[in-house]
């Protein structure tokens, strides 16, 4: 079977749209060694970050020339069983097409979009999802969103969890703590967030929160940490921290790779994810995975992400934000068995797991029986 994967965010600092189809494709390669895979990429670099095995082909930077003629122009060539696409498939396509949804918040929330980002998003979502011979997506909310705003049927809608990649370990915190001091200049224990910078991330709230914690124990030496990458919103929330009482300790790193990641979240004295909404919520998992006590979120299908492993909150609320922060913060029995139970959730949850059931989709569409490897990965609990 011939495979072609619009991999255009690999190199492009997409966050969670590269981590998902970049470790998907790793997967790929190593278990259907007897399929053609093909990945459209948009950077050259990203052609060194795939296993040598998968193809690559050049498509443009440019939204409207990569889905408006590289694709088209490609898949005529290739002539591939299917294609699979985020969001948004190409303008012509005689291959099935296969597309991941990750949620829907252009439709739910478009006030966290620019007005022509939402636009864009409603019309060209829309029309992949109805031609689209299956949907992925990473949650059951997502979901039952998907169904509920787009009129097709359940079946077509396919629940396949994101994973936490095996760079996502343990690590001591003392040694994590010295190389985040030496590379970001942070000296004091912190509390972490990771995520754009972008409204629905409810960074803010999350600031008021910090405020709050300081107040109630103003022993506590923590400084609080934004990781993720500048957007347009970030200029709202430098001015919201020039305002704060807490400005001297608060630290933006901006866009950091996985190898730095892993370090922020082993140094951290805790995570805290205060987001309105996600369709999954993968640095929930990666905290986990590190080792960490994590409180979230308990909106949307961050619930299905930490399970019984975090502590819950209202995003909306800054005292009960506070609250989670102060109980894992002042109490260490508490922090350890959230770090405990963490690690144990996050094992639960793997790329390769992840990518036999989306092969077993390929396979289905193509109308070909899934090879002994791909079925039997897909069914390891």
């Amino acid at each position: 079977m011939r495979i072609s994967v619009d991999a255009h965010a690999i190199g492009c600092r997409q966050t969670g749209n590269e981590v998902y189809i970049r470790n998907l494709l790793k997967e790929f390669a190593r278990l259907d060694k007897g399929s053609e895979l093909i990945a459209y990429i948009s950077k050259e670099g990203a052609k060194a970050d795939l296993p040598r095995r998968i193809q690559t082909r050049r498509v443009s930077q440019n939204p409207y020339k990569r889905l408006g003629m590289d694709l088209p122009r490609h898949l005529g060539h290739d002539r591939p069983d299917l294609l699979h696409v985020q969001y948004t498939g190409p303008l012509f396509s005689a291959a099935p097409l296969v597309v991941s949804v990750h949620d829907v918040s252009f439709l739910e929330y478009p006030e966290y979009f620019t007005r022509f980002r939402s636009l864009q998003l409603r019309l060209t979502v829309q029309q992949t999802v109805r031609r689209a011979a299956r949907v992925l997506t990473p949650s059951e909310y997502s979901r039952r969103a998907i169904l509920k705003h787009y009129r097709i049927s359940e079946e077509k809608v396919v629940v396949v969890p994101n994973a936490v990649a095996s760079q996502f370990r343990p690590i001591e915190r003392e040694v994590a703590r010295a190389a985040i001091q030496r590379k970001f200049g942070i000296h004091r224990p912190f509390v972490l967030t990771v995520g754009d910078l972008q409204p629905r991330k409810n960074h803010v709230g999350l600031l008021h929160a910090f405020e709050d914690v300081l107040q109630a124990e103003p022993r506590l030496p923590h400084d609080l940490v934004f990781v993720g990458k500048e957007t347009w919103y970030s200029r709202d929330l430098h001015r919201a921290v020039i305002r704060s009482s807490v400005r001297d300790r608060v630290h933006f790193t901006g866009f950091v790779e996985d190898a730095d990641l892993v370090k922020f979240y082993g140094a951290c004295e805790m995570f805290v994810f205060p987001s309105f909404y996600e369709g999954f919520g993968l640095p929930i998992l990666e905290a986990m995975a590190c080792g960490r006590a994590v409180a979230c979120s308990r909106a949307t299908a961050m619930p299905e992400v930490a399970n019984a492993a975090g502590i819950l909150f209202d995003p909306a609320s800054k005292e009960e934000i506070a609250r989670a922060m102060l109980d894992i913060l002042l109490d260490s029995e508490l922090r350890a068995r959230l770090e405990r139970l963490g690690l144990h959730r996050a094992a639960g949850f793997s790329w390769e797991k992840s990518a036999a059931q989306t092969l077993e989709v390929y396979y289905d569409v193509a109308g070909r029986r899934p090879r002994r490897a791909v079925a039997l990965a897909a069914r390891v609990s």
